[in-house]
C-alpha cells in the first residue's frame, strides 16, 4: 500500500478520467483504494483513497462535462478531499482532436469550473502546441484559437497557462504513417522560441502568465526579458497554501526531471490499457499506435 501522512492522487497522466471514467473512480474512492499497475513492469500497487490519506486530487481532461453534470466534484469536497484541475484546451481542429466538444462548450466548461472551485484551482493547458502538413498544404498549426481562449479563461479569472511543443513518440510517428498525406512537422530551435514568446505577448495582454512543460532546453535559451518560466502540473506548494496540511515537496522522479518537470510527488491511478481515452487525438502519446482516424 503506498500510503504517507499526506498525499496527491493525479487522475491521471494517462488517460481521460472525468470525461469517461468517473463512475470507476468513484468506486475506488468508495473501496478506499485503486489498485494500479505501472505501464512499464506491470508491477501492481495498492494506492490510499482516503482522507486522510489523500490531501488533493488532481483532475486531468479535455471534457470536463461529465465530471461538471454529475456534480462529482461536490461528492468528493463533501468527502473532505481537495480538488485541482488540469484543463487542456486548445485550438478547434478536427484532424487533431477529432472527438472534442466544441470550443464554446469547453469554454463554458472552463467557467463553471472556475465558479464552482475557484480559479486558482483550476490551470488551463494550451498542449501540446503542433505544427504539421497536411494534403499538400502549406505550414500548419494549432494556435488559431489561442487568443479567443485566453480572453475567455482571463474573464473566468485565470492567470496561467501551461504549454508545450509536441514531442513525436515512437506510437505517434506509426500512427501517422497510416495516415496518407499528413506529416507533422518539428521547428527548429530558434523557430519554437518565437512561437513561445508570440505566446507570451498574447497572454501578458490578458494578464495570464506563461508556464512551460518539460522545455529546459528552450527556456535556457529565452532572452532575459522572458518571463517564461518551467512550470509544475503537480504544484503541491499551491496546494498547501490553498487548503493547508503537509505535503512532500520531492521532485517526481518518475517523470520527465532532466527535460524540466516540475511537478511533485503524486499517485497515479489510471491505465493506458485498461482505460483507454476515446478523445483520438493524433498526437496523443498514451493512445495506442493502432488507433484509427477518420481521413
Amino acid at each position: 500500500m503506498v500510503n504517507a501522512h499526506h498525499m496527491v492522487l493525479s487522475a491521471s497522466r494517462r488517460t481521460d478520467i472525468p470525461a469517461f471514467f468517473m463512475p470507476w473512480f468513484m468506486e475506488g474512492i468508495a473501496r478506499g483504494e485503486f489498485e494500479v499497475t505501472n505501464p512499464y513492469n506491470r508491477r501492481v500497487t495498492r494506492v490510499a483513497a482516503t482522507v486522510p490519506p489523500v490531501h488533493t486530487i488532481v483532475f486531468w481532461s479535455k471534457n470536463f462535462g461529465p465530471f461538471l453534470e454529475g456534480d462529482y466534484g461536490g461528492r468528493l469536497q463533501a468527502l473532505g478531499y481537495h480538488l485541482y484541475f488540469q484543463f487542456t484546451i486548445n485550438s478547434e481542429n478536427p484532424i487533431l482532436e477529432p472527438n472534442l466538444p466544441g470550443l464554446d462548450q469547453r469554454l463554458g466548461q472552463l467557467q463553471r469550473l472556475c465558479d464552482r472551485f475557484g480559479p486558482r484551482s483550476v490551470n488551463w493547458r494550451f498542449d501540446p502546441i503542433c505544427f504539421y502538413r497536411s494534403k499538400g498544404e502549406g505550414l500548419l498549426n494549432n494556435l488559431g484559437d489561442a487568443g479567443r481562449i485566453a480572453k475567455a479563461a482571463a474573464a473566468a479569472g485565470i492567470r496561467r497557462c501551461t504549454a508545450s511543443f509536441m514531442d513525436p513518440y515512437a506510437k505517434i510517428r506509426k500512427r501517422i504513417a497510416r495516415r496518407p498525406g499528413f506529416a507533422f512537422v518539428d521547428l527548429r530551435r530558434e523557430e519554437k522560441i518565437e512561437t513561445l514568446l508570440d505566446l507570451e505577448r498574447r497572454l501578458e495582454a490578458k494578464r495570464i502568465r506563461l508556464f512551460t512543460c518539460c522545455e529546459s532546453e528552450l527556456l535556457s535559451a529565452l532572452p532575459a526579458r522572458s518571463t517564461v518560466r518551467a512550470g509544475a502540473c503537480i504544484p503541491s506548494a499551491l496546494f498547501m497554501e490553498l487548503h493547508g496540511g503537509a505535503l512532500s515537496l520531492k521532485r517526481d522522479g518518475g517523470q520527465r526531471v532532466k527535460a524540466g518537470c516540475g511537478c511533485r510527488v503524486s499517485a497515479d491511478v489510471g491505465s493506458y490499457d485498461l482505460h483507454c481515452c476515446r478523445h483520438d487525438c493524433l498526437y496523443c502519446y498514451a493512445r495506442p499506435a493502432s488507433t484509427t482516424f477518420a481521413a
